[in-house]
């Protein structure tokens, strides 16, 4: 089987999928009101996902920045890491995320569950070796 080219680096990838990691861990806001030392109430804020969070705006602005086509194969390789194709299925793929492209690909991604894990299986099926 021929790996097919990407438009975006392994590396942006893989950078991807590090800062989505730190998205997913998010959990929903306990204590909103909350104006107590972060250090007395154990960091635990930094685990909540709060609208100005920074690895959100960070991962908003990273797909943002991206080409239309490192978005369309950032999105192509979320779907064959979930399993909607094989790497056979890979130029369909991409023609189908090329036909869908528009400008909310970030909101798109991160609102998939499980991103990391689909993308670090598309980059493993394409032989590609993460370094955590």
């Amino acid at each position: 089987m021929i790996v097919p080219a990407l438009s975006i680096s392994p590396e942006k990838v893989d950078f991807f999928i590090l800062k989505a990691r730190e998205f997913d861990a998010k959990d929903v806001v306990t204590d909103v009101g909350s104006g107590s030392n972060a250090t007395d109430d154990g960091m635990l804020a930094v685990l909540e996902d709060h609208g100005d969070d920074p690895t959100s705006q960070e991962l908003r602005a990273f797909i943002n920045a991206l080409t239309e086509d490192e978005q369309v194969d950032l999105v192509a390789l979320m779907w064959l890491g979930r399993g909607d194709g094989d790497l056979g299925d890979w130029c369909a793929l991409r023609r189908e995320a090329a036909r869908l492209h528009n400008d909310h690909t970030a909101q798109y991604l991160m609102g998939k569950p499980l991103l990391a894990d689909h993308l670090d299986e598309a980059l493993s099926r394409l032989g590609y070796s993460r370094v955590e």
